[in-house]
């Protein structure tokens, strides 16, 4: 892991409140991304600074045990122009740690590096943690995908 400094970013996409009890996140965010697969929610962001997905964790009623809201979007040049049935968000940016996971995207990658990730001892701000779907994870039996997880 290595500590780096996150400038502020908007980010527009779709979003859902959920919770990690009972897996629930797990089967939400699942279904979060077949709507963004398969309604192509990439092609209809506006103002995308890239095409680089993200999987943002925020608005955290405690800690990671608690209601948050996740969303699945891209970072745009600003929020003027967010559409229909789509967030958009700011965030302040800060100090986060950086992990990256490699694997197979559809045998729990991500799942598994968050179960890691609970167990150690961070302190966290929950402003907001996310991830990052870039160009080496567009191979889903192959992918690598950054982990940030925000610190104080």
């Amino acid at each position: 892991m290595q500590t780096v400094k996150i400038e502020p970013f908007n980010i527009i996409g779709i979003s859902i409140r959920t919770t990690n009890e009972n897996g629930q996140a797990n089967k939400e965010i699942a279904e979060l991304w077949e709507e963004f697969m398969s309604g192509n929610i990439l092609t209809k962001i506006p103002n995308k600074v890239n095409n680089e997905i993200y999987s943002l964790y925020t608005d955290y009623e405690s800690d990671y045990t608690k209601p948050y809201t996740a969303i699945l979007g891209c970072k745009v040049e600003n929020l003027e122009s967010v559409p229909r049935g789509m967030v958009g968000k700011s965030f302040e940016g800060g100090t986060y740690l950086k992990t990256t996971a490699k694997g197979d995207l559809m045998k729990g990658l991500v799942v598994n590096q968050w179960l890691k990730i609970f167990e150690m001892e961070l302190e966290r701000t929950y402003d907001a943690d996310f991830e990052i779907f870039g160009g080496k994870a567009q191979n889903p039996s192959d992918a690598e995908v950054d982990f940030y997880i925000g610190v104080k």
